[in-house]
């Protein structure tokens, strides 16, 4: 669950609660599951995107819509680098996480070796924070 686009670990952790996972079970499964698919989104989303653009105007449209929301966070993301990709990924509300910071990555070019350990860092941020919410700050400690 926590691979699927939007969800990531701020529906998964949530889910691994009601399925009867503890707080550290749901949390490793939920960044595991998060993190899996970034590596390839870092490398192939410029190649995947340009490749769609010539299949139809409906894919050419729906890809400029995702360039454009990752050209607003970008900025975000320039201003402070390293840190403002943890940033990006670590605040778990919508718009935001670990998909979010790898097509931000992509757009700007970033190489894996840089962009991967801040969406990483930002994802463990983000799974205490849900995992707090979840199970309580009691929980983690």
């Amino acid at each position: 669950m926590a691979m699927v686009p939007v969800i990531e670990l701020r529906g998964a952790i949530p889910y691994g609660v009601v399925q009867g996972l503890g707080v550290w079970e749901a949390f490793g499964a939920s960044v595991l599951g998060n993190l899996a698919p970034i590596p390839l989104l870092i490398v192939g989303t410029r190649t995947v995107f340009d490749w769609l653009k010539t299949k139809s105007e409906r894919l050419h449209r729906m890809v400029l819509k995702l360039e454009a929301k990752a050209e607003a966070k970008k900025e975000t993301v320039e201003r402070w680098e390293f840190v403002g990709l943890v940033i990006l990924v670590a605040i778990p509300l919508p718009g935001t996480g670990a998909w979010t910071g790898a097509l931000v990555a992509a757009m700007m070019d970033m190489r894996l070796k840089r962009a991967f350990p801040a969406i990483m860092i930002g994802v463990l941020i983000a799974g205490l924070i849900v995992s707090g919410l979840t199970f309580g700050v009691d929980a983690l400690i």
